[in-house]
């Protein structure tokens, strides 16, 4: 009898713990890699420009391919947002990741021939996968 009323003391002191270790939760995360990127610092770059101007307008970029004589940079600033939830046995997580991109190619004489941008970090959002 006295060994009952002991294993019940303490089973009572355990369950608010228990509770709590089984109790639902949740976290939302933002990251980001590299500085966003100015669209109009992006628009005042035309063909024609030389790569001191591109430099000056965006700074060093986050890649350079060699094209044969030609070549091209990146620019890109990525933004991912996470959100997770936990209940009991059951996790849920969502992930979602958007960048801002600006190439620009240049031809042999490190002058601008085009350049393209795609602006879409500020659209990341946290979300949590549907049933």
């Amino acid at each position: 009898m006295r060994f009952l009323a002991s294993c019940a003391a303490c089973c009572g002191r355990l369950t608010p713990v228990l509770l709590l270790l089984a109790a639902p939760s949740c976290f939302l995360s933002e990251s980001a890699i590299d500085e966003s990127l100015d669209p109009v610092a992006i628009a005042s770059i035309q063909p024609g420009a030389s790569a001191a101007d591109v430099s000056r307008a965006l700074g060093a970029p986050t890649r350079v391919v060699e094209l044969g004589d030609a070549s091209a940079w990146l620019y890109e600033h990525v933004v991912e947002k996470q959100a997770a939830a936990f209940f009991l046995i059951l996790g849920l997580r969502g992930v979602e990741s958007q960048a801002d991109r600006c190439w620009v190619f240049f031809d042999e004489h490190g002058v601008v021939t085009h350049l393209g941008a795609s602006l879409n970090a500020d659209q990341a959002s946290y979300e949590l996968p549907g049933f």
